[in-house]
């Protein structure tokens, strides 16, 4: 597990970016590429501390020089697998430990199956894409839920896709897994207490390894992470209560 201590949150950064007048606590899991990647480094550049995890402790550790340079914030970054229930247990132990509770958690983590009709996707390729996609957010909000519930405040986005509102050939393990997503989010919201929120976001498409492998050379036409996070980071930010239960899209 990694660590790292910095100054003073920049407040001013994070009033410009539209959020409150301090800085927040921002929880993202699958941190360490691609959209939990650009949008770490959007809200740190903006003067919030960044929770994240991922099961790539090298790729953590090329963050964490990322997230160091501007001596301006201190980030905590931790190995976790938010398939496994124990590990992300753990990490909310650690969490809660090391920062307390965060002000917001962004389940970003998630895969996708390699392009083929539903009778070819090996079964553990199957499982994979579900237990990411969906027990992956289920585990977290089992195990953080709780530590928001006591002040009755806290923003959770769970992301979604196109995909979780349509259908596609040759991606149904992920079209399904993404649909469970929007259905989880619906149905969590109307257990949450006034204050709270969860909502299902659709990042839009973003070229990313995951599009790559659905769309092959032509991912590149679309934008890129670095593009989508200061987007993404404004919208997440003024996310209310008042949005609990909603389907959303950056």
């Amino acid at each position: 597990m990694k660590t790292a201590s910095f100054g003073a949150v920049n407040r001013a950064a994070a009033g410009a970016a539209g959020a409150s007048s301090g800085g927040k606590t921002v929880m993202i899991t699958g941190v360490s590429k691609g959209l939990g990647r650009a949008l770490a480094l959007e809200l740190a550049k903006r003067g919030h501390t960044i929770i994240g995890c991922s099961r790539a402790q090298d790729k953590l550790n090329s963050l964490q020089s990322e997230l160091s340079s501007d001596h301006n914030n201190h980030h905590l970054l931790l190995i976790a697998d938010v398939r496994s229930n124990s590990s992300v247990e753990e990490l909310a132990r650690a969490v809660i430990e090391k920062k307390g509770v965060p002000d917001i958690i962004v389940n970003n983590a998630g895969t996708i199956n390699r392009n083929n009709k539903i009778w070819e996707v090996p079964e553990e390729e199957f499982d994979a894409v579900i237990d990411t996609n969906v027990k992956g957010i289920a585990n977290v909000l089992r195990h953080f839920i709780p530590l928001m519930l006591p002040k009755k405040q806290g923003i959770i986005v769970n992301f979604s896709s196109g995909w979780g509102r349509s259908g596609a050939a040759l991606v149904a393990p992920y079209c399904a897994s993404k649909w469970a997503v929007e259905g989880l989010t619906r149905s969590v919201a109307k257990e949450l207490p006034d204050g709270m929120a969860v909502i299902a976001l659709n990042p839009g498409v973003i070229h990313t390894e995951m599009l790559q492998s659905c769309f092959g050379t032509s991912a590149s036409i679309y934008q890129a992470p670095d593009a989508w996070g200061p987007k993404a980071a404004t919208m997440i930010l003024n996310l209310t209560g008042a949005d609990n239960g909603a389907s959303l899209t950056v």
